[in-house]
């Protein structure tokens, strides 16, 4: 097995998935494409909690450029690389799972939005039901325009995004176990 191309493999899989983590945080405080939500503080808390930037973007953007490095020819491919990428993958690994639980929150309890009632809060939040199947509770939110399909389909494409960093740090890790115990062959 070769430790040093399987480096290089993971942090090619882990650029593109940091890259949409973080697009998908921005693009949740423009619900409704508009800025006033968010000048307005109008926003659902876990978007302000930032998973998908500090999580699964900063947070796994760390390991996945050190693991780069950890493939590359005659840099930090020897046993101390491997072993100090079995560090940064742990980091990866603890802002992948924040940025999921983030977005675990962000599904369960619903958007911010204002009812029929011209009030502003949270509909799903105490609800016996579960919003996410029923399409037709969904109407309740009337502003901003469609914030619950946006919310629902960012806040899912996080989780996925999350979990997909939470496996390939963790087989960094177990990588980096191998590398460092049996050395690398980056050839």
């Amino acid at each position: 097995m070769c430790s040093g191309r399987c480096s290089r493999f993971i942090a090619g899989f882990l650029y593109p998935l940091v890259l949409i983590s973080m697009i998908c945080n921005v693009l949740l405080f423009f619900p409704g494409w508009k800025a006033e939500y968010a000048l307005e503080r109008r926003l659902t808390p876990e978007v302000l909690y930032m998973g998908g930037l500090v999580g699964g973007g900063l947070a796994v953007l760390v390991p996945a450029l050190f693991i780069h490095l950890t493939g590359n020819h005659g840099c930090c491919a020897n046993r101390c690389g491997m072993f100090l990428s079995i560090g940064f993958s742990v980091i990866g690994v603890a802002g992948a799972l924040y940025s999921f639980i983030v977005a675990i929150l962000g599904l369960n309890l619903g958007p911010y939005c204002r009812n029929a009632f011209f009030l502003w809060g949270r509909p799903f939040q105490d609800s016996s039901e579960m919003y996410l199947t029923n399409l037709d509770q969904w109407t309740i939110c009337k502003e901003p325009e469609n914030v619950v399909a946006f919310n629902v389909g960012l806040f899912s494409t996080l989780l996925l995004v999350s979990c997909l960093e939470l496996v390939l740090c963790f087989c960094q890790m177990l990588n980096g176990l191998v590398g460092c115990i049996c050395g690398t062959q980056t050839q």
